[in-house]
């Protein structure tokens, strides 16, 4: 019988991407992958460490695997593992940390673990992490292939344990990047998103200064049979003149940027450590919109960070409020030990963070329908990628809204590029017809 695997991740798509990479390796060593609550002879944990819930999940679904099967080998990796290993050490039926590189090697240390039967832990300081870490590309569907061109960040934001858990700026091989894309092209793939930790700081550890994330997208989006380009997210000050200039007029990179705020308030993004204004922010945005009027602009809020009392919320949510956003990802300061902030004194009440992110996130939604209703009545391309329960199909535009429709038929729509009128707004998505 063949050996079973299951695998639980918590985190970033970027863990998400990492985690399918990781199922294919035991696939390819002969390993059948089953749902997490199974059975199994080896649990992976691909763990996150962003706030302390998540520190907290993570070390919740390492005991459900070894209450699963007391006798299975049960590996931990990712971002928790790589700055607390020796937390994870202490619960007992832990056989592998290995962090957030040596990876791609987990299958040979499974074997090692059975015949050593002691805790092997790979865990090494991170910053000393030298070259981009290639994983087997591993996409579930072939609509939207998602490919990790860099690793590492090294801005150090006073609230991020990022910086400590994925250690310095490594990029990919553009030459292996375009390889990949145009492999990618021929399995199918019509979308391409690429994604990193700091994925605007692309190349920065390249000796060739002009190899960097506008260099590779101009040679991505000229690649035959790619439809579209997306980037994950870029912050506000990444922003080059070059990089602004190929992200709005190269018709391949889809009209949707991810530009993370933190805070609408300039005393509070000080203190956070971040490297533009309010007013460097908006300029930003509304440049963008210059260039790309229908672009949808979404991002990252933070409520709660140390000192935020409600003076400085208020500005940030007004700052918010009169921004074209798209959308907005809303989520609560989480204090981090070993960062700046952890230390800061007016540290937020969680009731307080509570409320404040409840205001933001109805803020969220109407922003949402504002911005979806004006193109209602519109013919827009939806990339379909699955077909839902009810019997409709789902998808998303270039500019990232997600459209489901019905279709005449018993034809396969799915991983194409559809023509959908947009009828309505429902909540968080938009319903059209075909």
């Amino acid at each position: 019988m063949k050996k079973k695997c299951a695998f639980h991740v918590l985190g970033c798509k970027v863990n998400q991407n990492e985690v399918e990479a990781l199922k294919n390796i035991f696939r390819k060593e002969g390993y059948v992958v089953v749902p997490f609550h199974e059975k199994a002879d080896v649990y992976v944990i691909h763990t996150c460490t962003v706030t302390h819930i998540s520190d907290r999940k993570s070390r919740q679904f390492i005991r459900k695997a070894i209450k699963n099967n007391p006798e299975a080998v049960v590996a931990v990796t990712g971002c928790y593992a790589q700055v607390s290993p020796h937390e994870i050490a202490k619960i007992p039926g832990v056989d592998i940390i290995i962090g957030t590189k040596d990876r791609h090697r987990i299958v040979q240390l499974v074997e090692e673990v059975k015949e050593k039967n002691e805790i092997l832990n790979l865990v090494d300081e991170s910053k000393f992490y030298k070259e981009f870490e290639e994983l087997p590309l591993a996409n579930p569907d072939r609509a939207r292939a998602f490919l990790k061109v860099q690793e590492g960040c090294d801005r150090y934001c006073t609230y991020c344990i990022i910086p400590y858990a994925r250690g310095p700026v490594r990029s990919r091989d553009p030459e292996s990047t375009i390889t990949e894309v145009k492999k990618l092209v021929s399995q199918g793939y019509l979308e391409v998103v690429l994604t990193g930790i700091h994925t605007a700081l692309y190349g920065k550890d390249f000796a060739d200064e002009d190899v960097d994330l506008s260099w590779l997208i101009e040679r991505l989006a000229k690649i035959d049979g790619l439809k579209r380009l997306r980037v994950s997210s870029i912050d506000p000050d990444d922003f080059t003149p070059r990089l602004l200039k190929v992200m709005t007029e190269n018709p391949v990179v889809c009209p949707h940027f991810h530009i993370p705020l933190q805070s609408g308030d300039d005393r509070i993004l000080k203190k956070m450590g971040r490297r533009y204004t309010t007013a460097d922010y908006e300029s930003l945005v509304e440049e963008i919109k210059k260039r790309k009027p229908g672009a949808a602009i979404t991002t990252d809020i933070m409520v709660g960070f140390p000192g935020e009392d409600e003076e400085k919320f208020t500005n940030s949510y007004k700052f918010v409020e009169k921004m074209p956003f798209s959308d907005l990802h809303v989520f609560k300061y989480s204090k981090r030990q070993g960062t700046p902030a952890a230390k800061m004194k007016d540290q937020v009440e969680p009731a307080v963070k509570n409320e404040r992110s409840e205001k933001l996130i109805k803020l969220a939604e109407g922003k949402f329908s504002h911005y979806a209703a004006n193109f209602l009545g519109c013919w827009k391309e939806v990339l379909v990628e699955r077909k839902l329960e009810n019997g409709y199909w789902e998808g998303h535009t270039d500019n990232y809204l997600p459209v489901q429709f019905s279709a005449h038929g018993d034809a396969d729509l799915g991983c194409q590029l559809v023509n959908v009128c947009l009828k309505k707004v429902e909540g968080k998505k938009i319903i059209g017809k075909i």
